[in-house]
């Protein structure tokens, strides 16, 4: 195989691995700070526990997300020197503001998250619950600037020539909103804050199933589902937003994820089916109009296809790849707000717990979030090839030289991440699991020392 492919996989690997637990933090996060709120309004020791237990669970998955997040800034180095050369001056001052204002601010008050419960006021430890929250979402926020400017370029210009060539901001702050970043970050925090939610749905419901922990799993659940349900629902608003972006900022994008070929008004949505690339038309039910509406809110504009927007084949993406991950998205985002909706639907009747089947049906909702995320990642990258910085570098183009980085090398490397992933990812479901076993402490209902300042008030 060539370099070319093999680093395309070795990236694609390695970014998906890692991509499973930043959205776990970034979800448990908020999370937590729910729970934490709830204590110190309430002070019922209830809500105590499951910040303590949560707690433990959000710290695995930052651990492990830090660990697998940072052979991904060593690749940029090895495999995309010309990439990295080219987009340095933009991804540098990102990175920089996402280590300043987001990886300190997370990694400082994180001490006092997981070791301040019997040492500082609740007050304080509140404070730090909301600030290493605060740092999980700034650093979304500057990952997602960094990748919008691949897909939207702006606020830049273009310095030397060749090889030689790099872009150079011009303009902070049109490269920060550029005209994708804002859509794509409110779409991934969604996706981010529906992955935490229901890992403490799964948990909970679980819990339920055996008997075990009912009173700390009812709480949790219905926590979970609310949470749950409302980023569901903004999920519907956001995908909705980002796409009607996609079709004005990128209508070769957007043609992919329809197999839209030709441009039409009236430009039928596509529900499920199969892309024919060469005879170059699409197979499956469609709804007339629909496309239209979504992309313009009216039915009569035209949606731009492939022919116009990309007529040679080398400008084109994988077509039908791209277009069943990002239906795959769809579907599994429709799916969670059915789940959540329902799970939501019979908690509040009293009848969930009655259910083993809706329970078991929670149960697994937490693969749910996870694969969305991972096939809406895939299809808004797979979607821009052959462009690795839209409209100015090829993705072909941004290799390192062949003479540093062979062939073999990269393959080397896939064998040695996969084994090491594959331990990391063994290590994390052996803690998760041994920490769902082993469930919430009992002696964390009864606050001890300076967090029993609530219970004491209200006595």
């Amino acid at each position: 195989m060539e370099v070319l492919t093999l680093s395309r996989f070795q990236f694609a690997l390695t970014a998906a691995f890692h991509y499973l637990y930043p959205p776990l933090s970034i979800g448990l996060g908020v999370v937590l700070v729910i729970v934490e709120a709830l204590w110190l309004k309430t002070g019922r020791p209830i809500y105590h526990q499951m910040a303590r237990f949560w707690t433990k669970v959000f710290a695995l998955t930052f651990a492990i997300g830090v660990a697998t997040g940072i052979v991904l800034e060593f690749e940029f180095g090895t495999n995309w020197a010309t990439y990295s050369r080219y987009v340095g001056d933009v991804f540098g001052s990102a990175l920089a503001a996402e280590g300043i204002f987001a990886f300190f601010l997370e990694s400082g008050f994180l001490a006092v998250l997981l070791f301040g419960w019997d040492k500082v006021g609740p007050k304080l430890h509140f404070f730090s619950t909301c600030m290493v929250c605060l740092g999980a979402h700034f650093s979304a926020v500057w990952i997602i600037v960094a990748n919008s400017w691949m897909q939207t370029p702006a606020g830049f210009q273009i310095v030397g020539e060749g090889l030689k060539a790099r872009a150079e901001i011009t303009d902070f702050w049109a490269m920060v909103f550029n005209p994708s970043s804002m859509d794509r970050l409110f779409h991934t925090l969604c996706g981010a804050w529906q992955a935490g939610a229901f890992v403490v749905v799964s948990v909970s419901a679980w819990y339920l199933l055996k008997r075990r922990h009912e009173d700390f799993a009812r709480t949790s659940l219905r926590v979970g589902l609310i949470v749950g349900l409302v980023s569901s629902l903004l999920q519907l608003v956001s995908g909705h937003t980002s796409a009607q972006g996609v079709a004005k900022n990128q209508p070769v994008k957007l043609a992919a994820f329809e197999g839209l070929y030709e441009t039409a008004t009236n430009a039928p949505l596509t529900l499920f089916g199969w892309v024919d690339e060469a005879n170059e038309k699409v197979i499956g039910p469609r709804i007339p109009g629909l496309l239209s509406f979504l992309a313009h809110n009216d039915r009569g504009k035209p949606v731009t296809g492939l022919r116009e927007a990309a007529p040679h084949a080398a400008d084109r993406p994988p077509l039908n790849f791209t277009f069943q991950l990002f239906h795959l998205m769809v579907g599994v985002g429709f799916g969670m707000i059915f789940i959540s909706a329902l799970g939501f639907l019979h908690f509040w009747r009293g009848s969930l717990f009655d259910k083993p089947w809706l329970l078991w049906l929670l149960v697994f909702s937490v693969l749910g979030p996870q694969i969305a995320n991972q096939a809406g990642w895939f299809a808004a990258e797979v979607g821009r090839q052959p462009w690795i910085v839209q409209g100015l570098l090829r993705t072909s183009e941004g290799l390192s030289s062949p003479s540093v980085v062979s062939a073999g090398h990269v393959l080397t490397s896939i064998f040695l991440f996969s084994a090491v992933y594959l331990l990391l990812f063994a290590v994390f479901v052996y803690l998760l699991n041994d920490k769902i076993q082993h469930g919430p402490d009992d002696a964390d209902l009864v606050p001890s020392g300076k967090l029993s300042l609530p219970e004491r008030r209200r006595s």
